[in-house]
């Protein structure tokens, strides 16, 4: 079924608002997968599989891969791969959080990524991630939390205290960016009593958590005419989110069809379960052994006859600094996938990647933005040279247009969603 653009901002604001953290993206885009016929694996299995299988696999809770089975033998037929991330900046909740200045509890954290830090100033902001408590075999289990409402905060402060403020905000992270959740009252719960409520077991169970600080705030539709979508963690939860709806809807193709969103991009990823981790390699290394890869050049023969699509949110032409954008790349909210080139290889697009994806855009009936930096403005990068290099495979980096990237809340439009899906089933479906 083909969204209109008023459907798609809205699923796209309830799948935002379902994920404030990697561990819960991973979750609604595994229930969205299950309520599509996909069923899981797990690494620690042998894998069998069969042509049109419709399969996905979680490694470490914050990063999946789903894949539906060619037709044809992976190393005959290739891969048609998106990548996209998990993660978004924020705030990590140290291990020994529980802290007390004046005559305030506050929550000790560490910045991840790079946040705009004075955007969250003055937000009702929540806890969410997983908590590990000891499983009956002995082992780990894993739960996922959230604290409800909006209890915790990180105050500005006031101007008559900060006169010189009017000429910019100088925040500390170690000193300024420590959130306050209630007065110091020694008989109060503490962070860790609520959240194992709310998981429904006991504080003295918690072996260990990853959690992060989330903006309570629900997604808005916003803008003149309701279709621009305000939301934190657009980037990158609108990739995810467009990615899993391109593969639920990609008829089946002689080639495996593929979706990969990692966690820990924001900050690197160097993790198992990041870009630069074996994730992806090990699981296109299974797909083309279980689809009658014998021969030790098999996976490469694969891989050679693959694309992959780098999706990850780009900047649209600000409305009133324009000049901090290159002249004559200026994409615009609503109009359409963006496609992002470097000439220093922060992105993976060269000739033939980009010229594959405009044609499948073509294919689709999507126009195609470009980006690029200015020659004095330094460029972000993305999960596409990491794995281009780790597999040597053919990539090309692309975004749906945002404002205020990194923001707490980002600002894109509804009127991108179907366009970026219809964009990214073409480059799944067409060989």
């Amino acid at each position: 079924m083909t969204l209109t653009a008023e459907q798609a901002g809205a699923d796209l604001r309830a799948f935002v608002d379902a994920s404030p953290s990697p561990f819960h993206a991973v979750g609604e885009m595994t229930r969205r997968l299950r309520d599509g016929g996909f069923t899981e694996l797990h690494e620690r299995d042998h894998w069998t599989l069969a042509p049109g299988e419709a399969r996905y696999v979680v490694r470490d809770g914050g990063s999946v891969i789903a894949f539906r089975v060619g037709t044809s033998p992976a190393a005959e037929a290739g891969l048609r791969l998106v990548g996209t991330h998990t993660d978004s900046p924020t705030f990590k909740v140290r291990p020994r959080y529980d802290l007390t200045r004046g005559r305030y509890r506050l929550v000790g954290v560490e910045t991840y990524g790079g946040l705009l830090a004075h955007t969250w100033l003055d937000r009702e902001l929540t806890v969410a991630g997983r908590l590990a408590t000891r499983a009956s075999d002995g082992g780990v289990a894993l739960h996922h939390v959230r604290l409800p409402g909006g209890p915790i905060r990180l105050p500005s402060l006031a101007i008559h205290l900060d006169r010189a403020v009017r000429d910019g905000l100088k925040l500390d992270p170690q000193h300024h960016l420590v959130p306050v959740w209630g007065s110091d009252d020694v008989d109060a719960d503490s962070l860790l009593d609520v959240l194992a409520g709310v998981a429904g077991f006991d504080a003295a169970d918690v072996l260990g958590h990853d959690l992060v600080l989330a903006d309570s705030q629900p997604a808005a539709a916003t803008g003149i005419d309701g279709s621009w979508v305000a939301a934190p963690r657009l980037d990158n939860l609108g990739s995810c989110h467009s990615a899993t709806l391109a593969l639920l809807a990609a008829e089946p193709a002689a080639h495996t069809q593929l979706v990969v969103a990692n966690d820990h991009e924001e900050v690197g990823s160097g993790s198992m379960e990041g870009a630069r981790g074996s994730f992806l390699e090990d699981v296109v290394a299974r797909i083309v052994a279980a689809t009658g890869g014998v021969d030790p050049q098999d996976l490469h023969v694969a891989i050679a006859r693959s694309h992959l699509v780098s999706a990850d949110m780009a900047h649209a032409q600000h409305p009133t600094q324009g000049e901090r954008h290159e002249p004559s790349h200026t994409p615009v909210l609503g109009g359409g996938p963006v496609l992002k080139l470097n000439a220093n290889q922060s992105y993976a697009t060269d000739a033939r990647s980009g010229g594959w994806f405009a044609a499948r855009c073509a294919d689709a009936g999507v126009q195609v933005q470009h980006f690029v930096s200015r020659n004095d403005q330094p460029c972000g990068s993305t999960i596409g040279p990491l794995t281009a290099m780790r597999l040597g495979l053919s990539t090309v980096d692309v975004g749906s247009p945002l404002l205020g990237m990194h923001s707490c809340r980002e600002l894109g439009s509804s009127e991108d969603v179907p366009l970026m899906v219809a964009a990214l089933t073409a480059c799944l479906q067409i060989g």
